[in-house]
C-alpha cells in the first residue's frame, strides 16, 4: 500500500500542467527523432539537454525521459516504412516489419509496433514500481562470467536465423564478430585489424553506420535489382476498420512475441552496460526460436514485429533502474540522463529514493504517462507514415539513399563512415543476392563488443580456467541452456539421418 500512494503521488506530480506539455511535447519530439536515422534518442537527448536548465530539475528529468520514450516508438516508423532502421534499437523490427510493408500490411507492422510498445512499455513500468530495489542488487551480481553467458545465449538463439543452413549463419555472425573487432583492444590498448592503416578505422565500426548500409542502401539495391528497374509503388491503405482489424490481428498473432519481448527486454535493460539493442535482438531470436512456424520469420511474421519492438521499450525503463538506484547507466542515453541529475545537483544511487522520494515517484509517474501518450500520438500519424509508402519507388528510392547518406554521416561527423557504409551497402546486396543472412552479423557486431571483454576479463579471473562459466550460480545455467542451443541443430541432423 505505501508504494501505491507514492505512485498516486507521482502520478499527481506527472499531471501538473507543465510536466503533462513537457510530456506531450517530449514524446512528439522523440517520435520524430526515433524515426530519422542517425539520430536516435541518444543524440536526441543529448542535443535537447541544455534546454532543461530553464525548468525545475524534476521537470527536466521528465522532459528527458519522454523524448526517450517517444524515440523507442519513432525508431520502428523508419525501419517498416523506408527499411531504414531510426536507430540501432529498431535493427530487429526490419527484419519483419520491412517484409510486411512490402506485402502491403504496412498498417499491420505500424499498429502492431505501437501496441507492442505499449505493451513492453507498461508490462516494464509496472516491474519497475513493484521490484526496483532488489532488481538492483540482482543486476549487480552479474560479473563478466553472467554477462558473457547472456551473450553467448543470444548468439545460441540466434543460429536458427538462417534456416536450416546453419553453415552460413555461423560464417555470417563471425564475419560480424570480425567488424565487431576492428579498432583498439579494450583491454591492451593496442590497435588491431586497422586495414590498409586507414586511420578511420582506428574508431572502430560504427554499429549504426552498417545497418543503414545494409538494412538502407543495401535494401534499395536489392529492390531494384528484383525489380528490374520498374516504377513500383507499395500498395498501402489505411481506415479505421481496417486499424481495428490490425489491432485485433496483433494481439491474436503477436501476444506471445510480447511477452517474450517485454519480459526479457526488462531484464536486458537493467543489467548495466547492455541497453535496448541486445535486447531487442535477444527477443527477435528467442521469438522465432519458440515458435510454431519458425520460417515464417524474416517473410513478414507478426510476432517478428512484437517481440523486439516490446523489448526495445521495456529495457528502456529497464535501463532507468540501475541508474536511478545505483548511479549505474543501463544504457548510452541513461548516462547522459545520469549525467543532466548530477549537473541539476541530484545524487543518484541508493539513498535517491529515500533522499528525493518527490522526484522519483514524479519521474516514476511520468513513465506511465509518457507510455499512453506516445501510444495516442504514434497512432494518430500512421496515416502520414501510410502516405509515404504510396510514393513512386523511384522518388523513394532517392530518398532512402539520401537519408542514409545523411543518418550514416550524423552518426560519426565522418566521411570515412559514409564510404564505408556504401561498401556495407554493396556487401548487403551480395549476402542476400547469394542467400547468406545478414541478421546474425548484425546481433554480431552488436554484442562482440560486450562478448569479448567479458570473455578476456573472465579468464583473467579464474586464470584461463574455462570452468567460471558453469560453475557459477548464475552463469552455469545460462551457458548450459546456451550449449545446448547451439548444438540443437546437430541433433536434429542427427536424428533426421537416423530416421532416413
Amino acid at each position: 500500500m505505501e508504494i501505491l500512494g507514492h505512485l498516486l503521488d507521482g502520478l499527481a506530480q506527472a499531471s501538473q500542467p507543465i510536466n503533462l506539455l513537457l510530456i506531450v511535447v517530449g514524446v512528439t519530439l522523440g517520435l520524430f527523432i526515433g524515426m530519422m536515422p542517425g539520430l536516435g534518442s541518444v543524440n536526441g537527448v543529448a542535443i535537447l539537454l541544455p534546454i532543461t536548465f530553464l525548468v525545475p530539475p524534476a521537470s527536466a528529468i521528465i522532459f528527458l525521459a519522454a523524448i526517450y520514450y517517444g524515440a523507442m516508438y519513432g525508431g520502428a516508423i523508419s525501419s517498416i516504412t523506408l527499411g531504414i532502421p531510426g536507430a540501432s534499437t529498431a535493427v530487429a523490427t526490419t527484419f519483419d516489419g520491412r517484409p510486411l510493408a512490402l506485402k502491403g500490411r504496412a498498417s499491420l507492422a505500424l499498429v502492431t509496433a505501437a501496441i507492442a510498445s505499449f505493451a513492453g512499455g507498461t508490462v516494464s513500468i509496472v516491474l519497475f514500481t513493484m521490484f526496483a530495489p532488489p532488481l538492483a542488487s540482482v543486476a549487480l551480481s552479474f560479473g563478466p562470467p553472467e554477462i558473457f553467458a547472456l551473450m553467448l545465449l543470444a548468439f545460441a538463439t540466434f543460429v536458427g536465423l538462417g534456416g536450416d543452413d546453419i553453415p552460413k549463419t555461423v560464417l555470417s555472425i563471425c564475419l560480424g564478430l570480425v567488424l565487431a573487432a576492428v579498432g583498439f583492444d579494450e583491454i591492451s590498448g593496442e590497435p588491431r585489424l586497422v586495414f590498409f592503416d586507414i586511420s578511420g578505422f582506428l574508431h572502430g565500426i560504427n554499429f549504426l553506420v552498417l545497418a543503414i548500409g545494409i538494412y538502407g542502401i543495401g535494401e534499395m539495391l536489392w529492390t531494384i535489382d528484383t525489380t528490374r528497374g520498374k516504377v513500383t509503388t507499395t500498395e498501402a491503405k489505411m481506415t479505421i476498420k481496417g486499424v481495428l482489424a490490425d489491432t485485433r490481428e496483433c494481439l491474436t498473432n503477436g501476444w506471445k512475441g510480447m511477452t517474450i519481448g517485454s519480459l526479457l527486454g526488462f531484464f536486458v535493460g537493467i543489467l548495466p552496460a547492455a541497453g535496448a539493442t541486445p535486447g531487442s535482438l535477444m527477443a527477435y531470436g528467442v521469438a522465432k526460436l519458440t515458435s510454431r512456424d519458425p520460417n515464417s520469420f524474416g517473410k513478414g511474421n507478426v510476432d517478428g514485429v512484437s517481440a523486439p519492438e516490446s523489448a526495445n521499450n521495456s529495457a528502456s525503463t529497464g535501463s532507468m533502474l540501475p541508474m536511478l538506484t545505483l548511479g549505474i547507466p543501463g544504457s548510452p542515453t541513461t548516462a547522459i540522463l545520469l549525467g543532466g541529475m548530477v549537473i541539476w545537483g541530484l545524487t543518484p544511487g541508493p539513498r535517491l529514493f529515500g533522499d528525493e522520494p518527490e522526484f522519483v515517484w514524479g519521474l516514476i509517474g511520468s513513465f506511465y504517462l509518457s507510455n499512453f501518450f506516445a501510444l495516442i500520438i504514434n497512432l494518430s500519424f500512421i496515416p502520414l507514415f501510410i502516405w509515404m509508402l504510396r510514393m513512386p519507388f523511384a522518388i523513394l528510392a532517392a530518398m532512402i539513399f539520401v537519408l542514409s547518406i545523411v543518418g550514416g554521416y550524423a552518426a560519426t561527423t565522418d566521411m570515412h563512415d559514409v564510404w564505408l557504409m556504401l561498401l556495407f551497402g554493396l556487401g548487403g546486396f551480395f549476402l542476400r543476392k547469394f542467400e547468406y543472412p545478414v541478421a546474425p552479423a548484425v546481433l554480431a557486431i552488436v554484442l562482440g563488443p560486450i562478448a569479448e571483454p567479458t570473455l578476456r576479463q573472465s579468464l583473467l579471473l579464474s586464470s584461463g580456467d574455462l570452468s567460471i562459466f558453469v560453475t557459477r550460480p548464475i552463469a552455469g545455467p545460462i551457458t548450459i541452456i546456451a550449449i545446448v542451443l547451439i548444438l540443437l541443430p546437430l541433433f536434429k541432423l542427427i536424428r533426421s539421418r537416423y530416421r532416413g
